[in-house]
């Protein structure tokens, strides 16, 4: 039912994927099994690929390149528009903002942000998720979202903020084995030159003030420095560039970070809570 449905819904570079490597295959005089020996797939994949049931990996796209490419990184370039094929609608226009950010300022509520989660971390918070998706569905969207993370290491250099409440470091999505990796994840990523983690503390509150009541939000400035604002309520996107909305959600970051504990103190929770879940 899946392969069926992916073959009504594959977006055009998908297609466009489909029929290069057809042809380019054809070309060759290869059958299937004999592309997908190259490739280091099956031919069944191959096949699935072709006929859109199943669009081509990003590893696979990798192994197109190597294989047909021809000099013509036609494959090498398709990878960013497959992968954002792969995102939920309301996710896409962000997904490319994110990737060529210069600088983002996070604040997540409820689960680790998608830029810090681990794959088993992400695999148990999407399959757990309703309403319930297919296997093939799950380990989509585990891809795009692992791929993602090019962001982290990208020349040049991002700079990332990301404030975290408390209560997502408590929170156990899958298994306390799979809590303890996210933790020790989240650990080395506040320890990049790159990222600044803090996290909000649960009784940040206690005073009368907390910034973060109105809930997470993505704060992105773009290679031209202009600045928006990223919202996801209930999986509906909203992309906002009003300068004086934006200047108001600024300025709430800034408290929240204001409240939130110090790096160092905040990779010590994190180290400490890793340890909790032995």
């Amino acid at each position: 039912m899946a392969r069926a449905e992916n073959k009504k819904t594959a977006g055009p570079a998908s297609r466009m994927v489909a029929e290069m490597a057809r042809r380019l295959r054809l070309r060759k005089g290869w059958s299937q099994d004999q592309l997908g020996h190259e490739l280091g797939f099956s031919g069944a994949a191959v096949s699935a690929m072709e006929t859109l049931a199943q669009p081509a990996s990003d590893d696979m796209l990798v192994q197109l390149e190597r294989v047909l490419g021809e000099d013509m990184e036609f494959f090498e370039n398709a990878r960013t528009y497959v992968r954002l094929e792969k995102y939920p609608v309301q996710f896409q226009n962000y997904s490319l903002l994110e990737q060529e950010a210069v600088v983002l300022r996070l604040y997540a509520t409820l689960v680790i942000h998608g830029l810090f989660q681990t794959e088993a971390y992400a695999r148990a918070l999407i399959g757990g998720g309703y309403p319930p998706l297919s296997e093939a569905r799950v380990e989509e969207l585990v891809e795009a979202r692992m791929a993602r993370k090019v962001l982290l290491d990208r020349e040049p250099t991002a700079l990332i903020e990301v404030v975290l409440e408390e209560s997502v470091l408590r929170r156990t999505i899958g298994s306390p084995e799979i809590m303890r990796s996210q933790l020790l994840y989240l650990a080395e990523c506040a320890q990049r030159r790159n990222v600044t983690l803090q996290v909000l503390p649960l009784d940040c509150g206690a005073s009368g003030e907390y910034a973060g009541a109105y809930g997470e939000m993505n704060l992105v400035e773009t290679p031209e420095h202009d600045h928006l604002v990223y919202l996801e309520p209930q999986e509906e996107g909203l992309l906002i560039s009003d300068p004086t909305k934006v200047s108001t959600y600024a300025q709430r970051y800034a408290k929240i970070r204001a409240q939130a504990l110090g790096p160092r103190e905040s990779l010590g929770l994190i180290e400490r809570l890793a340890g909790e879940h032995r």
